[in-house]
């Protein structure tokens, strides 16, 4: 949004500087990005008419002009332009000019003839290029005529002006038009508003006899009016008019389309003007467009249309894209003689969806995303009928078309004074409150510190106290609000118990050589059936969400296992083929569904392994990893947080292989499991080959962990070691045989150890050998044979008793 400081002046009256007012909006929340001063660097430059044409007597391609620049005797400048005919107006640097790329102009003489100036053209004059016509842009700058001779040029083309440039935020669309400008320049200035008198005389005939007007989707348009206006007459606009587009960045086409852009500048309101007799049936339709439907824009685009688009149609075709760009079919020409004039309201949202998918912005779209001001409306199609009348000649019919199904009652805060004053922390009297509430046209009333305010049509981003705390603040003026520390209950900050324990299980495989990753905190059903999820599982008792990011997050995960496969199945398919990685998220398990408190929210870590063991290097082996890789990584956790009374024992997990799974417990609690994906997820998954993962409880393992390591005096005496081989059944686990060492060991046995495990022929089908490593150690003496001999005896016996165990010979 740009506009002009004497177009702002033309409502507001102000003695400050445009640099002074950009500050004042500024400080006000109403950013200026730049002020830009027109007609910098241009000194007596004036308008001057030519008079006579010669021909150089000494050069072919230059010609002297006699121009009369409002004094008494003609003065004589050489050129060698081709576009400058007798009787012209045009822009005449005298002796001593200055242009604005620096060029200080001198009497002198070209080819023996006095030249006493310059005749300038366009971009000498820096004049903004977008702005000017294709014969405009060539050779001198010709002038209007009847323009004055004399004159400053600055003065001739409205660079005697200022424009300020704003980069405003989307909550104040009241700011995208001048009118909403100058409502702040007067507020911050102390000076009354004055808004355009409406002089709009109609004929005898009814609107509602020429146009009809049917709103087919009231949800996406809350209001659309319109207006039939006759006799129009299709020609360029007032020069005024044409400067006050320029100043905002728009160039002119004709008076009909300027006048709708005018008056969308002025009042904020985008409207579209049709050719009335272009419009089939004279009858518009808003309604959404027919999926596959074509739509040239005026633009000369042919644009494909979807279902979820809104247009303006007639009763054959759309004629216009809702809110973004009319159509070419029904546009205004030179042959237009009756306009159909809109003026309506648009779902913003549908406005920003029509106009990506399109790839399409304009002026008008940019409005209507930020809200458009629905109860002015019907005062915004008057000035421009009036505009029409004024400057088209055209003959105004009687009354508006107006469907207004959308129509909603004015917001209403009520708010005690001092609960703005602490919000602000200022103590504002409640009198200044109302005063500058007043000023931005509140209407308020007080009554016992109460304020009952309602708040303007076009201010639809005030809903709450807070809104209003800020209107009264940025007027009161930031600067004058005491400057003083916030007052709060100090705590030192930290971290959870539990946060130590995910820092140290990040740390512990870090150093494993595992990588962290992280994934989103959703979902999809159908990752229940890949993972072999039971149908009765709690697990698939999942949290809809009611506006998921995509159609593939549906819901809140119950297990981090879904997504972990995912990303191994990702990095495959990216030849990213050995992996360790691991996750530490929250899982979200709901007490019941539909939810009527807050979910569960459990804190997980997942990691898997797949493809090699060791980097591809030339001094390592290309071994794969297994489940003893998954099961090893698992103790460091747990040696790593001071659990050490745990078991690992075969288990069972629906998402896991079956016989290659062990659940993890200690203290009675169950830890997590470790073991080779089922075949049925990995086929699922995409996955050609095995992989192994751990699934680990961070509350339990916070709950069981003693970070504060226990420290003991290096033993004195040798321990001594003895190694027995058991020939056991199958179906004996060795955790099982250890727990028997160990309890009938006696208070000498440190430790048992598996360092072999066989089955084959030797020792018979269903039949394995399984040898163990005992430690013996005294804290106060040095163990012998004879001292051994009992605890050594009750170990064969009780393993033979409880586990059928024989020693192998």
């Amino acid at each position: 949004m740009q506009t002009s400081i004497k177009w702002l002046k033309d409502y507001v009256d102000f003695e400050q500087s445009p640099e002074q007012i950009a500050d004042m909006l500024t400080m006000a929340g109403v950013p200026v990005e730049n002020v830009v001063t027109l007609g910098e660097g241009i000194e007596k430059v004036v308008t001057g008419k030519i008079m006579d044409i010669t021909k150089h007597p000494n050069a072919d391609k230059l010609v002297v002009c006699q121009l009369n620049v409002g004094g008494e005797e003609n003065i004589q400048i050489v050129t060698g332009a081709q576009n400058v005919r007798v009787g012209q107006t045009v822009p005449v640097c005298l002796v001593g000019a200055k242009l604005p790329s620096g060029i200080t102009i001198k009497k002198g003489k070209l080819r023996g003839e006095l030249s006493l100036g310059m005749l300038c053209s366009a971009s000498e004059l820096n004049l903004d290029q977008s702005m000017l016509t294709a014969e405009q842009k060539e050779g001198i700058y010709i002038l209007p005529e009847g323009t004055p001779l004399g004159q400053d040029i600055k003065e001739t083309l409205g660079l005697n002006d200022s424009i300020l440039e704003f980069e405003l935020t989307a909550n104040r669309a009241d700011c995208f038009c001048v009118l909403g400008l100058a409502r702040e320049v007067g507020v911050l200035t102390g000076n009354a508003v004055t808004r355009p008198i409406l002089n709009l005389s109609e004929n005898d005939e009814k609107v509602a006899d020429l146009a009809k007007v049917t709103i087919e989707e009231p949800s996406l348009c809350p209001r659309f009016t319109a207006r039939v206006i006759k006799n129009v007459k299709v020609g360029a606009s007032p020069e005024w008019m044409k400067q006050r587009l320029q100043d905002a960045g728009i160039r002119s086409i004709n008076n009909v389309v300027d006048i709708t852009n005018f008056v969308m500048l002025e009042m904020g309101q985008p409207m579209h003007a049709y050719d009335y007799d272009l419009v089939s049936g004279h009858h518009l339709h808003v309604r959404r467009a027919l999926e596959g439907e074509v739509l040239t824009t005026l633009d000369d685009v042919k644009r494909t249309l979807t279902s979820e688009m809104l247009v303006i149609a007639d009763d054959v075709k759309a004629v216009g894209l809702a809110g973004v760009m009319g159509g070419l079919a029904t546009e205004v020409t030179d042959a237009t003689t009756t306009v159909f004039l809109e003026a309506a309201a648009f779902n913003s949202a549908s406005v920003r969806r029509t106009g990506r998918k399109l790839g399409l912005r304009s002026e008008a779209s940019g409005r209507f995303e930020r809200g458009v001001d629905v109860a002015a409306i019907s005062a915004a199609i008057d000035r421009a009928a009036a505009l029409m009348a004024e400057l088209c000649g055209g003959t105004v019919v009687q009354g508006i078309v107006d469907e207004y199904p959308g129509f909603a009652l004015p917001t209403q805060i009520t708010v005690e004074a001092e609960a703005i004053r602490n919000h602000i922390g200022a103590p504002i009297p409640t009198q200044t409150m109302v005063d500058i509430l007043t000023r931005l046209e509140f209407a308020v009333t007080e009554e016992n510190d109460k304020l009952s305010v309602v708040v303007p049509s076009w201010r639809g981003d005030c809903t709450v106290m807070a809104d209003l705390a800020e209107e009264v603040a940025r007027v009161y003026g930031f600067d004058n609000i005491p400057v003083k520390m916030p007052e709060s209950a100090m705590a030192s900050g930290g971290q959870s118990y539990q946060q130590t324990i995910v820092d140290r299980v990040t740390a512990i495989l870090a150093g494993c050589g595992m990588n962290e990753a992280m994934s989103f905190a959703f979902s999809h059903p159908q990752a229940f059936d890949k993972l072999n999820i039971e149908a009765d599982s709690t697990l698939r008792s999942a949290i809809p969400i009611m506006n998921p990011i995509t159609e593939e997050f549906p819901i809140l995960r119950t297990t981090l296992l879904g997504n972990m496969l995912d990303m191994v199945s990702r990095n495959i398919s990216r030849k990213n083929e050995d992996l360790k990685l691991f996750e530490i998220g929250s899982v979200f398990l709901p007490k019941a569904l539909p939810l009527t408190e807050l979910p569960t929210e459990k804190t997980e870590l997942c990691g898997v392994l797949y493809g090699r063991r060791y980097p591809t290097l030339w001094n390592q082996t290309k071994d794969v990893v297994d489940f003893y890789d998954a099961k090893g990584i698992v103790e460091r956790i747990l040696a790593g947080l001071g659990i050490n009374a745990y078991t690992i024992e075969a288990g069972s997990h629906p998402s896991f292989h079956p016989g290659k799974t062990a659940v993890v417990t200690a203290c009675g609690k169950v830890i997590g499991h470790i073991g080779e994906v089922h075949p049925k997820v990995l086929e699922a998954y995409s996955i050609p080959k095995a992989a192994y993962i751990f699934y680990l409880s961070i509350e339990v393992l916070a709950e069981l962990s003693s970070l504060i390591p226990k420290y003991q005096s290096l033993p004195k005496y040798p321990a001594v070691t003895r190694d027995l081989a058991f020939v056991v059944s199958t179906d004996v686990t060795s955790e099982a045989m250890k727990e028997v060492i160990l309890a009938n060991g006696g208070q000498y046995l440190q430790r048992a150890e598996v360092f072999d495990v066989y089955m084959g022929a030797q020792v018979g089908e269903g039949m394995k050998s399984v040898a163990y490593s005992l430690f013996f150690q005294s804290a106060e003496k040095t163990l012998t044979d004879a001292e051994l001999e009992e605890p050594y005896q009750k170990i064969l016996t009780a393993l033979s008793e409880k586990c059928g165990a024989e020693i192998r010979k």
